[in-house]
């Protein structure tokens, strides 16, 4: 990201800030918490990714049983994923 010209007067000693070639001042996130999504969301991807594993499985096999139960953690995960989204856009990520 670059910011405009009159940011150019910040410290580029700072460890998110580089300068340009060309003298622009350059964001560089090197702050953990700039650039990590929050817990919730990769939870939630993972329980997303484990019930559609189960939920192909269950349709292979058929067992509607299995299919259920994939079908649910894939929409519990979808749920959890929804609120890290959440939480990442209150902090502004």
């Amino acid at each position: 990201m670059r910011l405009p010209r009159r940011a150019a007067n910040m410290r580029a000693s700072d460890n998110h800030l580089e300068r340009n070639f060309d003298g622009t001042v350059i964001v560089n996130p090197t702050k953990n918490e700039d650039t990590t999504m929050d817990k919730d969301r990769i939870k939630g991807s993972a329980e997303q990714a484990k019930g559609a594993v189960k939920e192909a499985a269950g349709k292979v096999f058929g067992d509607k049983k299995l299919e259920t139960e994939g079908k649910t953690e894939k929409a519990a995960g979808k749920v959890q994923n929804a609120i890290g989204g959440l939480k990442d856009a209150v902090r502004g990520k």
